[in-house]
């Protein structure tokens, strides 16, 4: 990685602090949430058994390891050495190591499919064409990229989480908007799915989950 931005070290720093509180608070989301398994099951079943797949901004590993329950091939990036110690004590058999986003460590057509599970949220607006040219290069003709975050236009800024020293700023989206910043960067835009928040989680504002194909 070349030097970072300010951006990519305030999250590395914040998730740094607070990965084994993130961890345990989230552990067992997937559980609560139908609407995430139904977009996994269909995402898996698009890149097709075996398909090679990184999972970009995996923290902990929970996504990571349930796309390859679903038979992808999965590996995991994430810019946080603390996240990833969680990843690989919680999946020793997938591979994860720390990079960017915005420089990622794969060949130019390398890859079947890319997932950014709440993790773009985190890339100033003026990146995301830099992002998703980078999501391009890695990606096959035909490859997929999932992606998820919380619908609005404001941030959402996290101040001392679970008592630790460290703050950041959660960028939330529009789809539109974000359908056609892939749409720019070559990719077409197969599905758009938007859901009301969940109470019972705590959630303020829907969530969006975006599939599109190179």
């Amino acid at each position: 990685m070349t030097e970072a931005p300010d951006f990519l070290t305030a999250t590395r720093t914040f998730y740094d602090a607070v990965a084994e509180d993130y961890s345990d608070r989230f552990r067992d989301l997937h559980a609560k949430l139908p609407w995430d398994r139904a977009v996994f099951a269909v995402y898996a079943e698009l890149v097709g058994p075996g398909g090679r797949v990184a999972d970009l901004g995996c923290g902990p590993g929970r996504v990571t390891g349930h796309l390859a329950s679903l038979g992808l091939s999965m590996s995991g990036l994430d810019l946080s050495e603390s996240m990833l110690a969680v990843a690989r004590r919680e999946n020793p058999g997938i591979r994860f190591e720390r990079g960017s986003m915005l420089e990622l460590p794969h060949g130019d057509g390398s890859l079947d499919g890319l997932v950014s599970w709440y993790s773009s949220i985190h890339t100033p607006l003026e990146e995301l064409p830099r992002l998703f040219a980078e999501f391009r290069r890695v990606l096959r003709p035909g490859g997929h990229v999932l992606l998820a975050f919380q619908v609005g236009d404001e941030p959402k800024h996290h101040d001392r989480p679970w008592g630790h020293p460290v703050s950041l700023d959660f960028h939330r989206r529009r789809p539109e908007a974000m359908a056609e910043l892939l749409t720019a960067a070559g990719f077409s835009v197969r599905s758009r799915t938007v859901r009301a928040p969940e109470p019972e989680l705590d959630e303020k504002v829907p969530q969006a989950y975006l599939v599109a194909r190179l």
